[in-house]
């Protein structure tokens, strides 16, 4: 019983806010999709350029080198507590315009229920306890154009979240993105401006259950409230090498920047955090990719006082076979010491339309 309360008052707690802005919000939104981002720790800002881009940066939907194109992934974090799901389908409109549709659920299932486990007369019944799930879900619709301008192309996402914790809370929410690309010779440029007018939460909770429980445990009862998400600013410079005929080579260097105050990030500071990131791709002969990034920079503190440096490195490899792509991200916590990994699979299928 006290593991339910637990958690269900931790995500009170987590949507509780009133005309604030938190400085986590929607961050399942944060995690990433694709295992080559992933292995790539995120560098895919300015040179993302397939189904995937509308979620990292839209822009990227209009160079498809297909007619339509499908993605899928699925990962596992907490030892397979929490699931992480996502779709995606993109399809051009013609030569300078492209949609994108994408969905993402974030999600803890079976959790137990047990605030009925012991009836009026004081007996456990087993039987009463039910399950619940805790999930946050996510619609991105995606449109990107090539401008006039030569080599820069922009787009938008409209973002409508729903947020649920069993029958306790919900929320629905909604928001804007935008995102640039521009190419200079081999060199690319890219941002992506996530919650531009800040994305806003609207929770609803039925406490009826649970007046008694937060009385006792000294909490205050939540009321309808709203969420806000600030503005986040990506970006990344990208080159490309031809190491040969066989070879190639991408490197990019992004940044997430948040102005929501100081983060453990690399570079901290009030309101404007940095948090840098590097990755780099090996290609042979558009068939087999290796791919590898650093990033999660933090000084953390040990028992000594001291600080330690900590980073996050990625390894990835993808193989390309006709229309379908199979990538595969492997990826460390940031903490050598403990080295607790995770393994991404995503996939992609490419169809063209028939001359």
């Amino acid at each position: 019983m006290i593991r339910t309360i637990s958690i269900i008052i931790s995500i009170f707690i987590v949507g509780y806010t009133f005309g604030q802005a938190p400085k986590y919000s929607n961050e399942f939104l944060s995690i990433g999709v694709g295992a080559r981002s992933l292995s790539m720790s995120n560098s895919t800002i300015s040179s993302v350029s397939d189904v995937t881009s509308a979620y990292w940066n839209p822009a990227g939907l209009t160079r498809l080198s297909n007619d339509m194109e499908l993605g899928v992934m699925h990962s596992e974090y907490f030892a397979g507590l929490a699931k992480f799901d996502y779709g995606a389908i993109a399809f051009k409109l013609n030569d300078s315009s492209a949609l994108g549709l994408s969905i993402i659920r974030f999600g803890v299932d079976d959790i137990p229920n047990t605030l009925e486990l012991i009836d009026n007369d004081g007996n456990i019944r087993y039987d009463r306890i039910k399950s619940f799930s805790v999930s946050d879900y996510a619609a991105l619709f995606s449109y990107a154009k090539v401008s006039k301008i030569k080599g820069l192309r922009y787009a938008g996402n409209l973002k409508i979240i729903r947020r649920v914790a069993g029958d306790f809370a919900s929320a629905w929410g909604f928001g804007l993105d935008v995102g640039i690309q521009y190419d200079i010779n081999k060199w690319k440029i890219g941002f992506t401006g996530r919650d531009i007018t800040s994305t806003f939460n609207a929770w609803s909770y039925n406490t009826s259950e649970l007046e008694d429980v937060f009385i006792l445990t000294g909490n205050e009862i939540p009321e309808n409230s709203i969420e806000i998400t600030l503005p986040k600013l990506l970006g990344g410079i990208a080159r490309h090498f031809d190491i040969s005929k066989k070879f190639t080579l991408l490197t990019e260097l992004g940044f997430d920047a948040t102005f929501d105050g100081k983060r453990n990030v690399l570079i901290k500071s009030n309101p404007i955090s940095v948090d840098p990131h590097f990755g780099f791709e090996l290609g042979f002969k558009s068939l087999i990719y290796l791919r590898a990034g650093i990033g999660n920079m933090q000084q953390i503190p040990d028992y000594n006082g001291k600080q330690d440096f900590t980073f996050q490195p990625n390894i990835g490899i993808g193989l390309q076979i006709k229309r379908l792509s199979i990538d595969y991200a492997m990826t460390d916590i940031g903490n050598q010491s403990i080295a607790l990994y995770s393994h991404v699979f995503s996939l992609k299928y490419a169809i063209n339309k028939k001359v």
